[in-house]
This record gives structure tokens, sequence and C-alpha cells, in this order.
């Protein structure tokens, strides 16, 4: 059956209707309950939930992803892309990585049409609207950010100081190993003390001779992007890591560089993370574009000439030419100016704090990748997450708690990366997991992993199977167990129709 839906949009005292024929019947949209449509020039996602239809804006506000080809569970709407949350009436952001709230419209039903009003002064483009911490802030990531703007948005009027090493005013640092310079994203309302040192984390560098000769690169800042962009192209690199940072810079330069040799010190890429059979998908990924590897491996020498990496010398004996090395074997918490002070820190220096982002000191909190905090997904095993995703949502947590408005953590673990224009999503804390259960076939590039540990899924990942892992982070977030028999049904039952919208 085919049925008209009208929608117009008012310009002043005068409006415009235009009459927009769908296949999506009524019956059809109570099943799906979303679906994209054009208002205008405007890009709408239509909702249906309990009866009732709304409508706020369908791109993200993280990186303007369609959130109609996401999951709506309840009153929100997930992202297919990086899990960031909206809720469906007001349009407001539930959830991180989303950078803003979304535009809401007006709807009214008439004579089994529906109306869609979109009220041009609330249409907003894709902008940062980012601020920094209550009066003092050390370090400008995306916890202290997060942190500012919640307070501002819950009317602190009060001064805010960050205070950063860098020189850039906060940016997307998630761009970083994919070599993209972003913008800074600060507003006029926090003033910005630019001091040397506190930086939340600090990268690893090599302990072996020659480790300290130029073109010897480590990415940390937009500046370190850009200088690896110019040294390689061209040249021939070797990156030691094969975990997100090195494996990202390795796809990047695939089109850049003469040569690129990857170094990792385990059997296969992302295996403490992903699991062996994924790291092995991605490792035949990259070499198909002629990315040589040598796993198990160590740099035990860097030899150069006139001062310049000249080769790479393996644990192994194999001795590699390079003109570019990069460093990507992790990180350690920038916490030595804490040291001596009475703030609890754990074995590793990371910050111990609570679900409310509390240190042990009153009021002072601690968030992003210097802190260990409880999961609630994880029965609240304390954890140490490094992801723009999370340190998001301890900002915000943070903030509200300063202000005496009680607030725990209570978000789920979403990250993703990139190589060769393919997203690898992942949600959940799969530390220590037992069991893998696959849906699809992981060689073809197209399948939903469930990481399982005492017979529970705790973990997800997937390639082209949006939006699964979204699905699967709504499960987790309404605090709904998986079993592995579920994950075994989905695996060999569900078709993947289920998991792609339907309109």
């Amino acid at each position: 059956m085919l049925r008209k839906l009208t929608y117009y949009r008012k310009h002043g005292s005068e409006s415009t209707e235009r009459q927009i024929s769908t296949r999506c019947t009524h019956i059809r949209l109570c099943v799906c309950r979303m679906m994209e449509v054009e208002v205008g020039h405007h890009n709408v996602l239509l909702v249906r939930s309990e009866g009732i239809y709304s409508a706020i804006g369908n791109q993200c506000t993280h990186y303007g992803a369609p959130l109609s080809k996401g999951v709506l569970s309840g009153h929100r709407v997930r992202c297919p892309w990086h899990g960031a949350c909206f809720n469906i009436q007001t349009g407001d952001l539930e959830e991180y990585p989303g950078m803003d709230c979304l535009p809401c419209h007006t709807v009214k039903v008439e004579n089994n049409k529906v109306y869609v009003s979109v009220n041009k002064k609330v249409i907003i483009t894709f902008k940062y609207l980012c601020v920094m911490v209550c009066s003092l802030s050390v370090s400008a990531g995306s916890a202290s950010l997060v942190c500012a703007e919640t307070l501002r948005q819950e009317n602190f009027g009060g001064r805010i100081i960050m205070v950063t090493r860098d020189n850039l005013l906060p940016y997307d640092k998630t761009r970083l190993s994919k070599v993209n310079y972003p913008n800074s994203v600060f507003p006029n309302s926090v003033s910005s003390a630019k001091f040397p040192g506190f930086p939340e984390i600090l990268a690893k560098g090599l302990e072996c001779p020659g480790k300290d000769l130029e073109n010897v690169k480590m990415l940390e800042t937009p500046e370190d992007a850009r200088q690896i962009h110019v040294a390689c192209i061209g040249c021939h690199i070797v990156i030691v890591g094969t975990s997100f940072v090195g494996m990202e810079v390795a796809s990047y330069m695939t089109d850049k560089a003469s040569s690129i040799t990857v170094i990792g010190s385990s059997e296969l890429p992302y295996q403490k993370t992903l699991g062996p059979e994924i790291g092995k998908v991605t490792m035949m990924m990259l070499a198909e574009k002629d990315v040589a590897f040598y796993m198990n491996d160590n740099v035990s020498e860097v030899r150069g000439e006139n001062g310049k990496v000249k080769e790479v010398v393996l644990k192994s004996g194999t001795v590699i030419p390079a003109d570019v090395l990069i460093v990507g074997i992790g990180v350690i918490p920038n916490s030595e100016f804490l040291q001596g002070t009475p703030i609890a820190m754990d074995s590793k220096s990371s910050v111990i704090v609570d679900k409310c982002m509390r240190t042990n000191v009153l009021e002072v909190f601690c968030g992003g990748d210097l802190a260990t905090f409880p999961l609630k997904m994880a029965k609240d095993q304390r954890v140490n997450i490094g992801h723009w995703q999370m340190a998001q949502a301890h900002g915000r947590v943070a903030a509200l708690n300063m202000l005496n408005i009680p607030t725990e953590l209570n978000s789920v673990p979403y990250y993703w990366t990139v190589l060769l224009g393919k997203n690898i999503r992942y949600t959940g804390y799969g530390e220590g997991y037992t069991d893998i259960v696959v849906k699809g076939k992981v060689e073809e590039q197209k399948f939903l992993a469930f990481y399982i540990k005492d017979d529970e899924v705790i973990a997800a990942a997937s390639l082209n199977y949006d939006p699964a892992v979204s699905a699967v982070a709504e499960r987790f977030a309404t605090g709904n167990t998986i079993t592995k028999k579920e994950a075994e049904y989905v695996a060999t039952h569900i078709p993947l129709s289920h998991f792609t919208p339907q309109y």
C-alpha cells in the first residue's frame, strides 16, 4: 500500500506544503518506528514510539551519521556509528560522543497524514559547543571539555581555568592516528593557561640505542601528525605497535609511503582487545596493501646516519631499512606531579575514583585516561579505559557532582577503529573473555563477534554489520544480560536484515 505523507515548512507568516510519497505504510512505520524524511532541505528523523510521533534532526552531532539507521530503544535513539544517544522527544544528548543536542521539530497528525513543521531558527550546523573543569582543570582532554560545558549548562558562574601543555585549544584527538588535523573547539567562557606538562597520559618511548635519532616519531599532538605525514611521503617507514595507533597510521600511509613495515610484540594485531580471529583479518587487510609484518618481535637498536634513522634492528636479528620510525606502543599515566600528595593511586599510577569521579580528597575529581573507576556493566570492577566517549562521560558526571547534583557513572564503553576506510566497532569490556561467538565470516570482513565470560556476553565487535554493536550497547545500557545461548541463537538464526533498519 502506498501512503501519502504531507510535510510543511513555515516561512514567517507563510507556509509551504509538499506531498511526499513513501512506501512506508502506517503498519510498517509501527514496526520500524523511525524513518528518514526530507522537510524542505532539512534531513529529519520521524519517530513513532508508544503511539506518539516526534521529529528531531537525523544527523548525529558527532560525525553526522544518519540516526535513521541506528537503534531505537524506549525514548532514545543510538547512533549506528559511534553509539551517541539522543532523546527522541527533546533532542537532548543522553550519551557521548555526540557534541551537541539535536533540533526538535513540531509534529501533528491529521486525517492519517503526518505534518512536520521545521523552525529554521533551531536548525544547527555541527559544531563543538565545548568549554572546561571547576575553577582549575589540569589537562585539556575530552573529560575536561565536557566537564566545563556541563558546568556552564548548569549555570555555574564562577571562573573556569584549564591548564594544558598544548599550544592548541581542545581538539578531537581520535583523529590523530588517522592523521587528520582537527580545529580548536574552545569558547570564550574558559581561560586556558598553557603551561608545560600536565597531559593526562604520555606516549611510551623505545628503550634502546638510537631511540633519540631524528625521524623517530611518536603521535601525541596535531603537530606530530603533521610531521609524520610530511616525513613519510615516498619514504620507507617502520611502525612499532600493532594496536590502534600503529595499525591506523599504517592504514593511512598505504598510498603515501614507499614501503611500510609493522613490528608487533604479540602474535597478531589487536590480540588482547579484539582477539586473534579479528586480529588476523586486520593483518590480512593491510598485507594486501603490501604492508609487511614482523610479529613476536621487538626493536633492539635503531641505527642512524648523519643523525637520522637509517635501519631498525630487531631482536630476531632482522635489519629493516627505514627513513622514519613511528612508535605506537602504548601510554603511561602522567601522574608524577601527584606523587607525595594525599591523592590515592593504584599500582599503575592511575588515580582512583568512585562512581561519582571523586578522589579520596574532598573536592578533587579526576576523569579521562588518568582515572581508574568502577565500571557498572562489569559489576563495578575497577578499570582504566582510555577512550574518547568514556572520558566525555567522566567529565559530565564529575561536573554534576561538583555542583552537588548526585550522579553516578553508568555509561557503556564504545569505541571504533578505522582501517582502509572500514570501521570496526566495539562495545563493552572484554577483558578476561574465554570464548567468542561469531555471526558471519570474519575472513570475509563481515561479522558480529560476541565475547563471552561466565556464559554471558561482556563485549561485542563488528565489521560491516551496523547497527548491531549499537544494539548490543543499548542492551548493556539497560542492564539486561545477554547469555551465551542468546548469542549463539543470533549467530545461527537471525538474518543480517534484522540489524539493518527497514523503511
